[in-house]
């Protein structure tokens, strides 16, 4: 056993001395010693719970003979941080999740790991740390949230953000909105659509890397504990049979995953975090390959912010498993799972309990996947957008560019009716380096959506998205401004046209002109100099 290194032969008596200090026997240091990463802290809803499940993880690897110790790790709760300063710190948490993950784990030489997570970056930012340290390892996702209820319809935490734009737009009272905030998040958990956290969730159990029904099954449910406890005990099964995420996450695995996230319109911070779990796996995950799999995939499920379904809703009609099962002949089927089984003997028994919710591969929500890769002359590395929640008449748009060098600025004018139907709003400089921290940008996109806008106006940035986001809303642009992509010279009534069934975003010029106003482009200084986010690179030319 790798903790053998602190527990074995004359010369760990200095270190038997500490660990007997927190009460451990002789009989305890011949068990596995097994990391749980538990990411509860009290400020965020997806987490307030985990404390519960740690404990039931801890009962389950007691009962498999193995030596459970329990640390902790920061999660943000990007719905707290969105829409002022916070929200750039909420991506690069993602890194020292990772990075404290490592360091506690070779810190202490332990021998395998339980982890406990919820939301956005918290979710990807364990994975990285399983696959870069490759060490036998389980995931406890979180669990959603219920759906709240108001004048008897499900509505959700997307629902509170577009609601600022009916208020804006006169179309909702401010009493009427304080009954919406009230209602929407009706308890723990992550936020009940098929935001980030919850796509994310489903990415872990699709993967092979969660016990089945894990990515849908709610927070405040027994089965969750159930599961918990039963993740605590596999945990001690891998270790012994040395089953570690490099056996699980393939190549062929990671498809897997981004056939269910096509199947279930998911968040398109995907195409962000499936490529960089996959780096730390030593594989590599271009964009190209979300296209060619959204393109053969259909999407299936008619989900919050985008349809009508709940997770709860999801995780009633069957979960994972059962989407995956309708999926069986676009899936890799032989691939090892934590469960101790292959993928196809996960599902095999998985059925659809309610054909709405999952629809029929015959009859799906739309024939393609729910997210596009677009390119063109104004992201001629590529840019991503939710195709499921993007209206039919959306699908071909060209309109007149309107630019907003920030969030900040882009929200001011649609609060102040400057956008208008047919607009492109453009927010550049938001991107890693430029923003810096790629914020989220679901305050503008639900305000316009809120506003009645969603099927008449685009909104195109070199930031990203919230998973609430719906629209025609088109993010990643890559060169982002910052290192003088072609978004930075966007100008006011340029027209733009985008085309997802072709996968195209062009800005109408010519070769010569746009090469014209890149020569001129000047560098900008960075926004912030000090800290963290200052670790993104802060000159465009490195």
């Amino acid at each position: 056993m790798r903790s053998d290194e602190i527990k074995k032969g004359n010369q760990k008596a200095p270190h038997r001395a500490l660990l007997k200090s927190l009460g451990l026997t002789d009989d305890d240091m011949t068990k596995p010693f097994i990391g749980i990463a538990n990411s509860y802290t009290s400020i965020v809803p997806g987490h307030i719970h985990l404390r519960t499940l740690g404990e039931a993880v801890k009962e389950g690897i007691l009962s498999a003979g193995g030596q459970p110790f329990e640390f902790n790790t920061i999660a943000v709760c990007d719905g707290i941080a969105m829409g002022h300063e916070g929200m750039r710190y909420s991506l690069p948490s993602r890194e020292i999740i990772a990075d404290s993950l490592e360091i506690m784990l070779q810190a202490h030489r332990l021998d395998g790991l339980v982890m406990i997570s919820n939301c956005d970056k918290v979710t990807p930012g364990m994975l990285m740390a399983a696959a870069r340290i490759d060490i036998p390892s389980i995931m406890v996702t979180g669990g959603p949230m219920a759906a709240g209820r108001l004048n008897g319809r499900k509505v959700s935490y997307s629902s509170v953000p577009e609601a600022l734009g009916q208020v804006t737009a006169g179309k909702m009272t401010e009493q009427e909105l304080t009954r919406l905030e009230n209602s929407a998040c009706p308890g723990c958990g992550s936020c009940s659509g098929m935001f980030t956290a919850n796509t994310m969730a489903c990415m872990a159990e699709a993967l092979g890397m969660s016990l089945p029904y894990c990515g849908t099954s709610l927070a405040t449910t027994a089965f969750k504990l159930r599961l918990a406890k039963q993740s605590g005990h596999q945990i001690v099964t891998l270790i012994k049979n040395d089953i570690k995420p490099s056996e699980i996450l393939t190549k062929a695995a990671f498809e897997n995953a981004i056939s269910v996230d096509m199947a279930l319109g998911g968040s398109t911070n995907t195409t962000l975090h499936l490529p960089a779990i996959a780096k730390e796996a030593g594989l590599t995950l271009p964009l190209s390959v979300f296209d060619e799999i959204g393109r053969k995939v259909p999407h299936l499920c008619s989900m919050i912010p985008s349809g009508i379904y709940a997770l709860e809703d999801l995780d009633a009609a069957g979960g994972v498993p059962a989407v995956m099962n309708e999926l069986k002949g676009l899936l890799h089927l032989g691939l090892p799972t934590v469960s101790g089984r292959t993928i196809g003997e996960n599902i095999q028994d998985a059925e659809v309990l309610d054909p709405l919710v999952i629809r029929p591969l015959s009859d799906p929500v739309h024939k393609e996947g729910g997210i596009a890769i677009l390119t063109g002359n104004l992201a001629p590395r590529g840019a991503v957008i939710k195709t499921a929640g993007v209206a039919p008449q959306m699908q071909k748009h060209t309109g007149p560019a309107k630019i907003y060098e920030s969030e900040k600025q882009a929200i001011t004018a649609i609060c102040a009716n400057q956008v208008v139907p047919g607009d492109v709003v453009i927010i550049r400089y938001e991107g890693p380096r430029g923003g810096p921290g790629m914020p989220e940008m679901l305050i503008p996109t639900a305000t316009i959506a809120g506003m009645g806008l969603a099927e008449s106006v685009a909104l195109i940035t070199d930031g990203r998205f919230s998973g609430a986001t719906r629209g025609g809303s088109i993010g990643h642009v890559t060169p982002e401004a910052f290192e003088g992509g072609p978004i930075a010279v966007i100008q006011n009534g340029d027209t733009i046209t985008i085309d997802i069934p072709n996968r195209t975003l062009n800005v109408e010029l010519t070769d010569k002109e746009l090469q014209t106003r890149l020569t001129a482009w000047k560098p900008r200084p960075p926004k912030i100099t000090k800290g963290i986010l200052s670790r993104y690179k802060p000159n465009p030319s490195e």
